[in-house]
């Protein structure tokens, strides 16, 4: 029996559709059709149901697919562990962060990592979901809080902090009072610096909101309104947004924890513990500009 195929029928199990199926693991959704009705014709079962808005695992497709998964947990285990032997720093390291902070904070510095050592190549993907190392998503990833990830190494390295910004002509000749202001919509009204914002703002008016940072800061700069965004973003990376500091400003949203993470079977591996190394000094040394 082929693991390529084994994968597939996981994968499509998981995500229920063809087409997501293949974006997920890089084929064509008919290599997927394909794969899983080669698999159910060596197995001699029928896997799955074909309905109009996808697939739906049958109940034989249900049992196979917890065996399939010990099978999965097991290559995943010998790949994890041969990828975390020692050695030089060289290959490729995936490293998950938030969007934002990945391709405006991230990127340019460890960029620098090419000049130091040529034989390592950074993978870095800004993804807002929280991947799994456990099935080599990525070999590391940074998070906003605390991880609770059974088999995952933890290591807070630093703190992002936030403030209110927007443009300088936004604010010149504006009244306190007739702010507005620019923030998440409600999949992410949760969040600390949303909580504070709404708090801050009263009874005074959202004229903006989108569900990513990148959006709000669009809008900041395009002066829209005022925004609660990273000190990174707002102070550092633009000179066209400046602080906007009311006359009675609350207590300010508290810094979010940067946490690295790494799965306990590669933190030995030699091009890993180059990465992790790099990140902790690039956050050490630009204390200052994340935390302001």
């Amino acid at each position: 029996m082929n693991w390529d195929d084994l994968r597939i029928f996981l994968a499509l199990a998981d995500s229920g559709s063809l087409s997501a199926t293949a974006r997920m693991l890089g084929v064509d959704h008919s290599t997927v059709a394909r794969r899983v009705a080669a698999l159910e014709a060596d197995l001699g079962v029928r896997l799955f149901d074909r309905l109009p808005r996808g697939y739906a695992p049958t109940p034989e497709g249900e049992e196979f697919a917890a065996l399939a998964r010990r099978v999965e947990d097991g290559v995943l285990a010998v790949e994890r562990h041969a990828r975390g032997q020692p050695g030089e720093p060289a290959g490729t390291v995936r490293l998950s962060a938030p969007p934002a902070f990945a391709s405006h904070f991230l990127a340019p510095r460890l960029a620098r990592l090419r000049r130091t050592l040529p034989k390592l190549v950074v993978e870095l993907v800004g993804d807002a979901r929280a991947v799994s190392l456990t099935r080599r998503e990525a070999d590391l990833a940074l998070r906003l809080q605390r991880p609770e990830d059974d088999g995952l190494v933890a290591r807070r390295i630093g703190a992002m902090g936030y403030g209110l910004y927007a443009t300088r002509d936004y604010l010149d000749g504006r009244d306190e009072a007739g702010w507005e202001f620019i923030g998440y919509d409600e999949s992410l009204d949760h969040v600390p610096q949303q909580r504070w914002l709404r708090q801050l703002a009263g009874r005074r008016p959202f004229v903006f909101r989108a569900n990513d940072l990148m959006s709000l800061y669009g809008a900041a700069k395009a002066g829209v309104g005022i925004a609660a965004i990273p000190h990174f973003l707002g102070r550092w990376s633009d000179s066209t947004l400046v602080p906007a500091t009311p006359a009675a400003l609350l207590q300010p949203p508290g810094p979010r924890e940067l946490w690295l993470l790494v799965h306990g079977d590669l933190r030995r591996s030699a091009r890993v513990r180059a990465v992790m190394d790099a990140l902790v000094s690039i956050v050490a040394a630009e204390r200052s500009l994340l935390e302001d």
